[in-house]
This record gives C-alpha cells, sequence and structure tokens, in this order.
C-alpha cells in the first residue's frame, strides 16, 4: 500500500478533509487526535495491516509519519 492510500485511510479515520493530512504533522495539533481516534487506529490497523497496536505504541507516535512507519 502507498503513502498516499495510508494517507487517505487516516483523513478518513480522523475524519479531516481529503488531502490535507501530511507526513510531518504533530498529532497533538490535530483536533480530532484524542482517545476514541486511538481506538480508531488500532481497529484500522489490526483490519488493514493485520498488526496489533498497543496503547503504550501509540503513545509513542508523535507524528504522522509515525504511524506511517507502523504500518510498513
Amino acid at each position: 500500500m502507498d503513502v498516499q492510500t495510508k494517507l487517505n485511510l487516516l483523513e478518513d479515520m480522523l475524519e479531516i478533509e481529503a488531502g490535507t493530512l501530511e507526513e510531518t504533522i504533530s498529532l497533538e495539533t490535530l483536533e480530532s487526535w484524542d482517545s476514541l481516534a486511538a481506538i480508531s487506529l488500532i481497529a484500522l490497523v489490526d483490519e488493514h495491516f493485520e498488526k496489533r497496536l498497543t496503547a503504550v505504541q501509540i503513545k509513542e507516535f508523535k507524528t504522522v509519519q509515525d504511524i506511517l512507519d507502523f504500518m510498513e
């Protein structure tokens, strides 16, 4: 899966406008990045990437790129 497709999945999950999410964006600056988004991210990576994501791992994510790296 290419980077743009992953970004599209994240934009969908976070309910933000398509094409606005960039790898360098800090998660704490995203209004929609909250505990519900974290739970949604766990479900997203499980469904699309068949990976298990923990709360500890999510706390380590600082940027969108950190999430993309995990999706590899």
